[in-house]
């Protein structure tokens, strides 16, 4: 055994390399390597084992150099071996009279995969197409050595495995092993032998890729180069990426979209056969099989060595994974990914959907006594979508989804409600459908056609078969009693129909293998109780091959799965044969959506997400996409009371029916809301005016501010905004200071924000005084100027500013100097009204002060178009000045309707206090999470209004805008979402609708936590 000195001294007598650092000894199954640090650069002194053959470490050094020659396209030609004093590649030195083989690498820079805590979708796609250059780097490349009899070659996998699976620790992760090696055995092994063979590197784990970053890349991002070519062997060539993609995978929430990643990388540079990609999941798998067994035996014999154990925990969580994945169904995958415009299951369905399309073949419609007429018939949409289910609480289960169905039938005058093939549902709520993780991809797409009619109606064969499969699988929403019945092809092509949600009794007397002629009844529609607790209905299904699956076949897929699934369960309209003119109009899917829009909208619309969100429906504080994905919507404040709420919608719908009209009209509910209103404000602010917008609300209260003063000066915050007209980007910092900004306008004067973390005044108790003597001076000069101060306006807690909380007495010495001078306060309270700061109704309450003018916006109408102005008697009878006031739609009796059921749902439902408690317990969350994580600067704000700044260096507090960006759009892929706010675009902000609870709380810790790992 050699140590840091020892290796210090063979560098220097050696290669005349003079450490300047100390040396450091890097982990190794079977070499010592130490890392080298000197004057001429950095390198890696590699010592081998006393066992290993010379002719080994010439094969490797051939090997690197052959890499080296490569060029650009192979990312391992960053190693080189450096040759000594002598000349020598190798040198050769004694220990403990044993022979030991020397050679000095230079160093590759960067991070080691298995330390970067996300794989980015750009690294995985470099490290497929790295591995692809490497590849066609060693093509027709070899070396004696290479040819060898090594336990690590995949071609040795079978024996490898079965001589050591009685070793694994722990039943679980050995019976995971031994079915995968049983599949492996099954359906791989006969591709073996047709597969090219090469010299491959045979360990591209993660510990042995390094990754560096680009430029403006948070995380590395692409392949930096190789490192470790011991294990190199002569084998299949697929070989080398199929151990790539297999500890890439580890850990990974969807493994198998990380091994499309890859493989779509690898495409570029070399071009995977038939064979190759049909083998290939079978040989990934059996990687992490053989690093399992052959770490259960070197832990046995070296139970002290942690690094036998390194992967192993990861490998054991991704095992059950895999489990869950056919063979099959990897393989179709895998060449859908490569671009094969034929493959197997393809091809199997082509043919299977020409055989059904003849236009000469009868089909018997599987419910009744005969084909039913269209009239009879209603294709109902029971999607995400869906005009027939309500919002929430989401339609799941029997009840709501019959009531659905039989409203809809009657108003139809049909007798059969049908449900979609390919739907996008959010009808499956069991544990079959949904994963104890929260981020991972839930299964919504319905791969079958629904017949809905009453139970108790028989089921006849659409087509002749016999019976294959039958069971009654009990578990909640599940297929209740199920047939599957084999069909065959003019030509002998193998298919199945798979019949669910029967009654019991339809399992009675049959066998498998029994006859079942085309019309002749087999079963009958089963109640609630017995067909897994749906409506009566025949769930239909068409599936090319069963994947060994049986009677557990999915009725359901993941939408990013479901152009494979889609191949192995045909649409059952091919049998019954309903027109196509019944069906209602498909959503236009996301790619043409963002086509469309950049046709038809403006490009300065902004759109959120690197990957935007397609947002098709609400509930209180869930968002759903196209696909039926369920987010945390962390992020959007204006549905204050909650998504669709139910008696906001109740309360415009029933107004609506009635009559909108707008204030030229008396009308009981516009005054009983603005009597609402009022009761909420502080004594004297009793007036109201109702308009459309918070835009329009901030123009009308800087009318009535100069209407009161005769002045039109104005003072506002730095970083402020206020809307998006002409007059209100002027006062709008925000806007007019940034691009495509014109600056202030000379009546507009910008006092610096109030913050205390960031501005020049951080004391929390002499801060608020100091700020507040800045818009004393801007008063001081107005009048030196003989200019009259028309007013003030500021957010009662600036949101765009980066969501802060005024420090103490800073509005009441503002407020004074300003009415002093003979000026307005105008209090924005568009962000924080109604109770979002928790302990507070209006955010101008937090700094204890009574404005002139609150102007308020969009979350009092919950997202329907309203907004209010709410004043003084004083104030309201300046503006009345002769000059009619009058919006045609402010005040509306809908959008007033609506405004009293928002107000009387925050008062009834608690909801600032719930504000308070959750917010509190977030708080409370993230300052501890501060604590662990030096990139947040501060976290701040009060109930649901929350900040967290982040800072590269707590010190300067240069602002990590990038890094707030990365945050963000991780946490869209982990279904939370979160917006960026500030000057700086440094800040995340929290604003979530008011139901938001513990437990989304809870999910959104766990998520933030993940996402700031990814970056320590």
């Amino acid at each position: 055994m050699f140590d840091a000195s020892s290796a210090g001294q063979l560098a220097r007598r050696l290669y005349g390399v003079d450490p300047i650092l100390p040396i450091k000894q890097l982990a190794s199954e079977r070499d010592q390597n130490f890392l080298i640090e000197s004057s001429l650069g950095r390198f890696v002194l590699k010592i081998s084992n006393s066992s290993e053959p010379r002719d080994n470490l010439v094969a490797q050094n051939a090997m690197i150099a052959r890499l080296a020659a490569a060029g650009p396209s192979c990312a391992a030609n960053t190693v080189q071996v450096i040759k000594s004093l002598h000349g020598e590649s190798l040198e050769s030195v004694d220990s403990g009279g044993k022979q030991h083989w020397v050679r000095l690498l230079t160093f590759v820079s960067g991070t080691p995969m298995a330390c970067i805590k996300h794989d980015s979708d750009d690294l995985l796609h470099h490290l497929g197409a790295t591995i692809g250059g490497m590849t066609n780097a060693l093509s027709g490349f070899d070396h004696p050595a290479f040819h060898r009899n090594f336990h690590w070659d995949l071609a040795n996998c079978v024996s490898v495995i079965e001589s050591r699976l009685e070793l694994i620790d722990g039943d679980l992760k050995r019976r995971a092993v031994g079915v995968l090696l049983s599949r492996f055995k099954r359906q791989t092994l006969p591709l073996l032998s047709s597969l090219p063979q090469s010299v491959i590197h045979n360990d591209a784990n993660d510990g042995n890729l390094i990754a560096e970053a680009t430029d403006n890349a948070i995380l590395p991002n692409r392949i930096a180069g190789f490192i470790d070519f011991g294990d190199a062997v002569w084998s299949w060539t697929v070989g080398e990426l199929a151990i790539a993609i297999a500890y890439a995978m580890l850990d990974r929430t969807d493994p198998v979209q990380t091994m499309c990643q890859i493989i779509a990388g690898y495409q570029t540079q070399r071009k995977l056969n038939d064979d190759e990609a049909a083998a290939l999941f079978g040989l990934v798998c059996m990687r992490l099989c053989t690093s399992v067994v052959i770490a259960a035996e070197q832990q046995s014999q070296r139970p002290d060595d942690p690094y036998l154990s390194v992967s192993q925990a990861a490998i054991a969580r991704t095992l059950p994974l895999l489990v869950d994945v056919p063979f099959q169904f990897a393989a179709s995958l895998i060449h859908e990914t490569c671009g094969f415009e034929s493959f197997d299951i393809k091809r199997r369905a082509k043919r299977v959907a020409d055989y059904l399309s003849d236009d000469s073949r009868e089909f018997v419609f599987p419910i009744g006594d005969g084909r039913p007429n269209s009239d009879d018939i209603l294709v109902m949409d029971l999607g995400v979508e869906s005009p027939h289910l309500s919002s929430g609480p989401l339609a799941i289960g029997e009840p709501a989804v019959s009531w659905a169905i039989n409203n809809a039938l009657k108003a139809a005058s049909a007798k059969i409600a049908v449900g979609r093939y390919l739907e996008p549902r959010l009808l499956y709520a069991s544990d079959l459908f949904e994963y104890d993780d929260f981020e991972r991809e839930s299964r919504t797409i319905h791969l079958g056609m629904d017949l809905f009619t009453e139970a108790g109606n028989r089921v006849v064969a659409p087509l002749g078969g016999e019976v294959f499969l039958f069971c009654d699988n009990k578990a909640p929403l599940d297929y209740g009693p199920l047939v599957v019945l084999r069909h065959l092809t003019n030509a002998g092509e193998e298919f199945y129909s798979l019949f669910g949600h029967l009654a019991r009794t339809s399992l009675e007397g049959l066998s498998v293998g029994q006859r079942i002629e085309t019309g002749e009844p087999f079963a009958t529609l089963g109640q609630p109780h017995e067909n897994g607790g749906w409506p009566p209905h025949l769930h239909i299904q068409l599936i090319i091959d069963l994947l060994e699956l049986g009677t557990d076949f999915p009725g359901v897929c993941r939408a990013s799965q479901v152009s494979i699934w889609q191949q192995f369960s045909l649409d059952p309209n091919l049998m019954l044969r309903i027109p196509s003119e019944l069906f209602p109009k498909v959503s236009l899917p996301k790619s043409t959506l963002l086509q469309k829009r950049s046709e038809r909208l403006g490009k300065n619309l902004s759109i959120g997400y690197q990957r935007p969100l397609k947002a098709v429906r609400g509930w209180m504080q869930y968002l759903y996409d196209e696909n039926g994905q369920k987010y945390i919507d962390a992020y959007n404040n204006v549905p204050h009371v909650g998504h669709c709420h139910p008696r906001v919608v109740d309360a415009l719908q029933a107004q609506a029916r009635r009559l909108n009209t707008n204030t030229r009209y008396l009308s009981d509910t516009v005054i009983e809301y603005a009597e609402a209103l009022a009761e909420t404000m502080p004594a004297g602010l009793d007036v109201c005016y109702f308009l459309n917008s918070a835009s329009e609300a901030n123009e009308l209260a800087l009318r009535m501010a100069r209407a009161k003063t005769g002045g039109k000066d104005l003072i506002v915050l730095e970083g402020a905004y206020h809307g998006h007209s002409t007059s209100l980007i002027d006062i709008s910092p925000y806007k007019h200071a940034g691009p495509g900004g014109a600056g202030a306008p000379e009546w507009v004067h910008t006092a610096p924000i109030a913050d205390v973390y960031r501005g020049p005044f951080r004391d929390p108790e002499t801060a608020g005084q100091n700020y507040a003597a800045a818009v004393g001076e801007i008063i001081e000069q107005l009048k030196s100027e003989g200019r009259q101060l028309s007013g003030f306006i500021a957010e009662s807690c600036p949101s765009v500013g980066g969501q802060i909380l005024f420090p103490n007495g800073y509005l009441v010495d503002v407020y004074r100097q300003v009415r002093d001078a003979g000026g307005v306060c105008i209090a924005d309270d568009v962000q924080t009204g109604y109770g979002r700061l928790g302990k507070w109704f209006y955010g101008f309450e937090q700094q204890q002060v009574v404005p002139d003018i609150v102007v308020l916006g969009k979350p009092i109408g919950n997202g329907h178009p309203l907004a209010a102005v709410v004043t003084t008697r004083e104030i309201a009878d300046s503006f009345a000045n002769g000059m009619e006031f009058f919006s045609t739609f402010g005040g509306n009796t809908v959008s007033a309707a609506v405004g009293k059921a928002v107000l009387e749902v925050v008062r009834e439902e608690s909801l600032p206090a719930q504000a308070e408690m959750v917010g509190g317990f977030l708080l409370d969350k993230l300052r501890d999470m501060r604590s662990r994580h030096t990139i947040i600067g501060d976290v701040r704000g009060s109930g649901l209004f929350l900040g967290i700044e982040l800072v590269r260096n707590r010190e300067t507090l240069e602002p990590a805008d990038l890094e707030a960006n990365y945050i963000v759009n991780r946490m869209r892929e982990r279904k939370i979402l979160l917006g960026t706010d500030g000057p700086l675009h440094n800040v995340i902000k929290i604003r979530p609708p008011m139901p938001f609870s513990i437990r989304d709380a809870e999910q959104l810790l766990r998520s933030l936590e993940k996402t700031l790992n990814e970056l320590a």
